[in-house]
């Protein structure tokens, strides 16, 4: 069995968990998330805990069990706090803008990339170089994240590119004469 569901979700003070049936939604003060568990999987709520375990004698349960009570603990804590990343624009010239549920991105292509922002995400550049992606789903915030940095990933001769905050590019040595 899992090891990770073992442990109880503890559900702070302001967010509210409905069960029903194998459907389980989180809804708080970022907003509302819903998860549909695997058919070998029991969550059960006891006061301000919820408990996730394997049920018996259903094939798949115990693989199950651990991924389940993660993503519902991402749920939890993502109505709660939220999520965040923060991409970083290196190289002369790029700069992103945020314009309402659209990001502009120039990234040194000879046309300006526009990206559409999806529901449920919001998108800040605190300057012309940094780029703040916020969220309460988990999942969906570094997927956004990994879509504007697919557009132009960190190169390993100068590092331009996109990266994330705190990322280390190693650099490759370039000709020699």
């Amino acid at each position: 069995m899992s090891r990770i569901a073992k442990y109880p979700i503890t559900v702070p003070a302001g967010v509210q968990v409905t069960l029903a049936g194998q459907k389980v939604s989180v809804k708080g003060p970022k907003g509302t998330l819903v998860f549909e568990a695997h058919a070998g999987v029991s969550v059960v709520q006891e006061g301000q805990q919820l408990k996730v375990a394997a049920r018996e004698g259903v094939e798949g349960g115990s693989r199950f069990a651990g991924t389940t009570r993660a993503v519902i603990n991402n749920m939890v804590t993502g109505v709660a706090k939220g999520y965040e990343r923060q991409l970083e624009l290196i190289g002369v010239g790029y700069k992103a803008q945020a314009q309402g549920k659209k990001l502009s991105l120039a990234l040194g292509y000879s046309h300006a990339i526009d990206f559409p922002v999806p529901e449920g995400i919001t998108v800040e550049t605190p300057e012309l170089t940094k780029i703040v992606i916020k969220g309460a789903d988990k999942h969906m915030v570094g997927q956004v994240a990994a879509k504007i940095r697919a557009f132009r990933p960190p190169e390993p001769y100068k590092g331009k590119g996109v990266r994330h905050a705190g990322e280390r590019v190693v650099l490759k040595e370039g000709k020699k004469k």
